[in-house]
């Protein structure tokens, strides 16, 4: 009972190591300091064994497959070679048979990593349940041929099958708590981020609104008098006015911009056909995809219902497709599509454009911040804003020189 309280203690270890000081950065950004960490706790737990049929029983592949969960390969594979070379070191009759139990019980994490990074929270731990009970399994079709064939008739199933049973409830057990653990500690840091990033939009947001009206009446006053220079200039003064007129235009769609920030009240909530919507805003846009060579493409053969603000909403989508239009190159192409589940809306707006880092997605809201050569980046804080605003969701998926994937996510109306 002691060493199995010690087992718990030491794959607890890692957890509270990485909630402690390793909190403000990503799991994957601190493999090699992770993986020591884990692997420490796989060495501990292997140092306090439950010897049983000329076999070590412990909690090694706790750490080992949260490490590949969680922090990576790299991490994984320290913990794996962890473990084979500290089992070398103990030795004894089973040291073949724990090598092969070893690479069972990586294979299966391995194979899921990636479906399991991008799993929601239910998901994990089922992934995670799954990968504690066929590791269980795989140990005890292991152990028990191996050890039908060394004790033969004289062997206890039924003792063996007890400790299996007993152990691989423990070990499912043990992974499951690390698991909910961490998913703690991702869903705290954040909560952390949202609540940064709603301060900073809330200061942006009074700032704006106050300085955009003061710059929009004289703005007014100067756009109407260079309207009647306009009517009445006959010489080449024309041109500079026509320049000057179409920059305070601009000057006055950031204000906008601004002001929608600022105070994006609903003027008129209402179900909207998506389909629809969708299509009048890609034949809206559709000249400035033809402008810049880039063939856009909509399928909206669905036409779901949402609740939400109609000019608002066609704001947000033009937003997001003039983004992916202007980030795309000549002969590159941007597909809008919608699709459906029992439970939610989704709006996909695929480009085949530059694509970003991972430190640029990680900015996009954020006021002022933008990869076009001339903007401010608030057009698409204003979209994401509205979106969230009418109980959506926007997520970004890109890679560099490859293409960026926006989705956008609706609640479907429940009747």
């Amino acid at each position: 009972m002691e060493k199995l309280i010690l087992h718990v203690l030491f794959i607890l270890l890692p957890v509270h190591i990485y909630s402690v000081f390793l909190e403000n950065r990503k799991a994957g950004q601190s493999p090699y300091i992770l993986g020591i960490v884990n692997s420490l706790c796989a060495i501990l737990t292997m140092s306090f064994s439950i010897s049983a049929f000329s076999l070590y029983w412990d909690l090694r592949y706790i750490p080992l497959v949260i490490s590949i969960f969680y922090y990576g390969p790299i991490s994984g594979f320290i913990v794996f070679l962890t473990i084979l070379i500290e089992r070398m070191i103990i030795g004894g009759e089973g040291v073949w048979i724990a090598y092969i139990c070893l690479i069972v019980a990586v294979l299966f994490p391995m194979y899921i990593r990636k479906k399991f990074n991008h799993s929601s929270r239910r998901n994990k731990i089922f992934l995670a349940t799954i990968s504690g009970i066929l590791i269980a399994i795989g140990q005890l079709v292991i152990t028990y041929t191996y050890l039908y064939f060394h004790y033969g008739q004289q062997l206890n199933g039924i003792k063996l099958f007890f400790i299996v049973l007993v152990y691989g409830v423990i070990q499912t057990f043990g992974i499951l708590i690390s698991t909910l653990l961490h998913e703690k500690i991702l869903e705290k840091k954040l909560l952390q981020q949202e609540i940064i990033r709603a301060e900073k939009l809330n200061t942006m947001g009074e700032m704006a609104a106050s300085i955009a009206h003061e710059i929009r009446n004289p703005l007014t006053v100067v756009k109407g008098f260079l309207q009647l220079m306009q009517k009445q200039e006959k010489n080449d003064n024309l041109q500079y006015l026509t320049l000057i007129l179409s920059e305070l235009a601009r000057a006055e769609l950031i204000i906008n911009d601004y002001l929608n920030f600022a105070k994006p009240q609903y003027k008129k909530v209402e179900e909207i056909q998506l389909g629809d919507t969708l299509f009048h805003v890609v034949t809206l846009i559709e000249s400035l995809a033809l402008k810049n060579g880039v063939k856009l493409e909509f399928y909206g053969e669905k036409n779901p219902i949402i609740l939400a603000d109609r000019n608002h909403l066609i704001q947000a989508f033009i937003n997001l497709i003039k983004n992916a239009i202007e980030a795309t190159p000549n002969k590159g192409s941007v597909v809008v599509k919608i699709d459906e589940d029992n439970d939610y809306i989704y709006i996909k707006i695929l480009d085949t454009g530059k694509g970003m880092s991972k430190e640029q997605l990680s900015k996009i809201g954020t006021l002022y911040y933008t990869t076009k050569d001339k903007g401010t980046g608030i057009g698409t804080t204003v979209s994401l804003k509205f979106i969230e605003e009418m109980k959506g969701k926007v997520t970004y998926q890109s890679t560099p020189n490859v293409g960026t994937e926006v989705t956008i996510l609706f609640p479907r109306i429940k009747k």
